[in-house]
């Protein structure tokens, strides 16, 4: 027979499956050989991002079942980048805290580094934005998805941060503030971890919501007890201890499920804008690789500098911050950089006001209809309905080479557009589902729903038109 106090612990915890209960039991387990995944993930990050270097071009003709180098490139763009962000989908952050060795080294350097209190700059909602878009335009102007070396720069760069950021600040016990506060794949995977259908969630929740707390056992600083979002959980299973009444314990829930009851978990006005700009500066990375109108505007930025002697302009620049591989046929001047840079800032700026022309158009409508919350409050909550299409048109956009290789496995053409439509129509259907649930949260129903529902929709079709020459191409 179970005691009073085995009783009082399942009761005080969140009602779940047996088998999710065994599942957290066999993790909690197991947790200490994390530290081995981590090293081997390290050793793999490695061999992929170094051993390239060393290697001769590849020919023309060759591909990735057949040369290392397009199979490292392959790896890491055409697998890991688009899968790790349909992986949140199902499990969550579980990439940062179970394989990640950026954040792992970045840990390893905190245990014997200065721990001195995260400044104020870094903990800023802006911060990991920031780093994203550098990051970004650095990975096009460096061309990271073409050549080894573009790769090494991106993430040597981000890799070097991470262990600099672990080192110098954090007071707790192996904190890993890289990943709360700048690495740019963290901040990705954490917006999208809220569609996901895996939380961590405490069983005794304390009052007052998310709070920060930089000494705890949390390595991305979350109060644990108040923890009411998925945005900076990594999956670490520290906090996890089954026969314990206190810490967290792992639910299942219904994809999606935190975004429309978002008001319950924390929304964040920093997250929406970066929704915004992620989509529209992923969507100008592969518009000015397609678009002959980037070509006229480069034609025309470059007449106008040298014809005011600005002969620097036609000059290639660092190989650190730009391409230039004479043996690959590519050699990017500094008139590329800039173009490129500001088509891309550009394409963020146009979709960024789009967007939020309609969605406050709906804040707007809403309010009008009866919709509780002031206008702020309505706005930020119906741009989560954003979410599914927007994490859809990065997957397509910035995972490319993972429907190139399939038309090198002997997938036609018109198959692999059918695939990259057919996803992008189930995450324009599902931003559509979530804005109609959210509109619903505040308080409207009926035909007032649906009215307030129209500028959302426009904003979740101009995304799909916007990104159409990745689709079916011009």
């Amino acid at each position: 027979m179970n005691s009073m106090a085995d009783l009082l612990v399942r009761n005080a915890g969140p009602r779940r499956k047996a088998w999710v209960r065994n599942v957290e039991a066999w993790a909690v387990r197991h947790r200490d050989k994390l530290a081995w995944i981590h090293v081997g993930m390290l050793v793999v990050f490695v061999a992929l991002i170094a051993l390239p270097l060393a290697l001769p071009q590849p020919g023309d003709a060759a591909t990735f079942t057949d040369n290392f180098t397009l199979f490292a490139n392959f790896a890491i763009w055409g697998l890991w980048f688009p899968l790790v962000f349909v992986s949140v989908v199902f499990t969550g952050r579980s990439w940062c805290g179970v394989f990640c060795p950026m954040g792992a080294c970045s840990e390893w350097a905190n245990r014997v580094g200065r721990k001195r209190p995260v400044p104020a700059w870094v903990r800023w909602e802006g911060t990991p934005v920031v780093s994203f878009v550098i990051v970004t335009i650095l990975a096009q102007t460096v061309d990271a998805r073409g050549f080894a070396q573009g790769a090494a720069v991106v993430f040597g760069l981000a890799f070097a941060c991470a262990v600099a950021l672990g080192f110098a600040y954090g007071q707790g016990r192996n904190q890993r503030p890289w990943c709360r506060h700048m690495c740019p794949i963290g901040l990705m995977l954490g917006v999208f971890s809220r569609i996901g259908a895996v939380q961590f969630t405490p069983k005794q929740p304390q009052p007052g919501g998310d709070a920060y707390a930089e000494k705890g056992i949390c390595p991305t600083m979350i109060d644990i007890g108040r923890k009411t979002e998925s945005r900076h959980c990594i999956e670490c299973l520290r906090c996890v201890h089954p026969a314990a009444r206190g810490g967290l314990a792992i639910v299942l829930r219904p994809p999606g499920e935190e975004v429309a009851q978002i008001r319950r978990h924390n929304p964040n006005a920093a997250e929406i804008w970066f929704l915004f700009l992620a989509t529209g500066l992923a969507l100008g990375g592969f518009l000015w690789l397609v678009l002959p109108q980037y070509d006229t505007l480069r034609q025309a930025v470059g007449e106008w500098a040298i014809g005011r002697g600005w002969d620097w302009i036609a000059a290639p620049g660092p190989w650190w911050l730009m391409s230039v591989h004479r043996a690959g046929r590519e050699v990017y001047t500094w008139l590329d950089f800039l173009t490129i840079s500001g088509f891309m800032l550009a394409c963020a700026a146009l979709l960024t006001a789009i967007l939020a022309a309609l969605t406050g158009l709906s804040s707007w409508l809403s309010g009008r209809l009866g919709a509780n919350l002031d206008g702020r409050g309505r706005f930020v909550e119906q741009a989560y309905a954003y979410m599914p299409v927007a994490m859809v048109s990065l997957v397509v956009g910035l995972g490319g080479k993972l429907f190139e290789a399939m038309t090198l496995l002997g997938l036609p053409p018109l198959a692999a557009a059918a695939v990259k439509a057919a996803l992008f129509g189930l995450g324009m259907a599902w931003s559509v589902v979530l804005g109609r649930r959210l509109l619903g949260e505040q308080g409207l129903h009926g035909t007032r729903r649906w009215l307030a529902l129209v500028p959302l929709l426009a904003g979740i079709c101009a995304i799909g038109l916007a990104w159409r020459p990745a689709i079916f191409g011009l």
